[in-house]
C-alpha cells in the first residue's frame, strides 16, 4: 500500500486496484478510516475528531492530486506523493 502524505502523525495511503467510491486511507495509532476523494465523508472505520478535521483541511487543498494518484492506483501504478499539511 503505497503511502502519499504523512503529517501530524497521520498517514495517507492507498491500495493498488482499490474498489470504488475513488477514497484514500488515513491512519493516525491504531485508527484507520476510508475517506471519500468526492466529498471528504467517511465510508469506512473511524479516526479520532482533530485527525479527521486535518485530513479534511489537507485533502481539499490536494483534490486534484488525489483524483489523479486514485487513477495511478486503480491501473496499478505508483501514485505521486504530495505535499503534507504544515
Amino acid at each position: 500500500m503505497p503511502q502519499i502524505s504523512r503529517f501530524f502523525g497521520i498517514i495517507i495511503s492507498m491500495y493498488f486496484g482499490d474498489h470504488n467510491p475513488p477514497h484514500f486511507h488515513a491512519k493516525y495509532g491504531d485508527q484507520e478510516a476510508l475517506i471519500s476523494i468526492d466529498d471528504l465523508s467517511i465510508i469506512e472505520g473511524r479516526i479520532n475528531k482533530r485527525a479527521y478535521e486535518l485530513v479534511k483541511e489537507w485533502a481539499l487543498m490536494h483534490k486534484s492530486e488525489l483524483q489523479k494518484d486514485w487513477e495511478l492506483v486503480k491501473n496499478f501504478s505508483l501514485p505521486e506523493k504530495i505535499e503534507p499539511l504544515s
